[in-house]
């Protein structure tokens, strides 16, 4: 049930201040944001149902009576959790502020949420998708994107980068001399990754022969641009991937562009790569996120074993 009417203008200080620290000071994408202050936006219209004038009203047995409306309604368990943070953030924003006391968000459990391992590329599939071609280009502009996607297709890949970073990319962030991108991550971290020579050919192809075609005046120093000539969005690298990986047949199952990069990070363990090293080249903040990949080679391990071991 939704509250009719504006919140309550201490409230909705609270939630515009956190909007900007959102955006300013920890540097989280839109999407972020936006999932966030959903979250937010549910947690106040709730608070202010119940009373609550300002954020000093927020009390732990609120936090849990809206968690556990949310359960009522029929959220999925990662939705309560993720709400469930999202509302920790908040009263610990509140609690700096000076606007409460205590934090209550200290006290607020939530449900744990069964990860699932990533979906993941076997080499050879990956080799298929990437070796494999497109219906021949029909003129110029069909010549130049079916370059550009073997560029994004690769790239994805050999950096393991996401498909925010590759969208942002300059072509000041290439280095030819050292193979690597420079990339901005998540919360505006900067990080350099080494890029394969397949993948650097390919960029490079794009930038000499495909890049001049489709790039407008409103591309500025972007890497990769759309078919009108503008910085290309998340979407159409969505489309890109999933095209390509269909073109390698049914016997590789599609993904996205997060796909590629579990299976990049993946394949650098299957490698010999040592964690740490992963870690840095795919950008996360803690080692213990690094380490579901190992998961997920022990588990292709197993089910080779299993394939292939007569007495398995």
């Amino acid at each position: 049930m939704e509250r009719d009417g504006p919140l309550p203008q201490p409230l909705g200080r609270a939630r515009s201040a956190f909007e900007r620290y959102l955006r300013s000071e920890r540097g989280l994408s839109a999407h972020t944001v936006r999932a966030y202050l959903g979250d937010i936006d549910s947690l106040l219209d709730h608070a202010a149902q119940e009373g609550c004038a300002g954020p000093a009203d927020l009390r732990i047995d609120l936090l849990r009576g809206w968690l556990a409306g949310q359960y009522r309604a029929g959220q999925a368990r990662a939705t309560i959790a993720r709400r469930a943070a999202a509302a920790r953030s908040f009263t610990a924003f509140a609690h700096r502020q000076g606007w409460l006391p205590d934090d209550p968000g200290v006290k607020l459990g939530a449900p744990k949420v069964h990860k699932r391992l990533p979906q993941v590329l076997a080499q050879d599939q990956m080799a298929r998708v990437l070796n494999g071609s497109a219906a021949p280009p029909d003129g110029e502009l069909e010549a130049a994107i079916e370059v550009r996607d073997t560029a994004i297709m690769e790239l994805l890949y050999a950096a393991g980068i996401r498909v925010s970073e590759l969208c942002g990319l300059d072509v000041r962030d290439l280095d030819d001399g050292r193979r690597t991108v420079r990339v901005l991550g998540k919360g505006s971290k900067e990080r350099v990754v080494p890029v394969g020579v397949p993948a650097a050919r390919a960029v490079a192809a794009w930038l000499a022969a495909g890049r001049p075609v489709l790039a407008g005046a409103q591309a500025g120093q972007a890497v990769f641009v759309g078919a009108r000539g503008a910085r290309i969005d998340p979407r159409t690298v969505r489309r890109v991937v999933h095209a390509r990986i269909a073109t390698a047949g049914p016997a590789v199952p599609d993904t996205g562009p997060h796909g590629l990069r579990h299976s990049a990070a993946t394949h650098l363990l299957e490698g010999g790569a040592d964690l740490r090293s992963v870690q840095e080249i795919l950008g996360h903040s803690s080692l213990a996120t690094t380490q579901i990949y190992t998961h997920v080679s022990v588990d292709r391990l197993v089910a080779v074993y299993e394939q292939a071991h007569p007495r398995a």
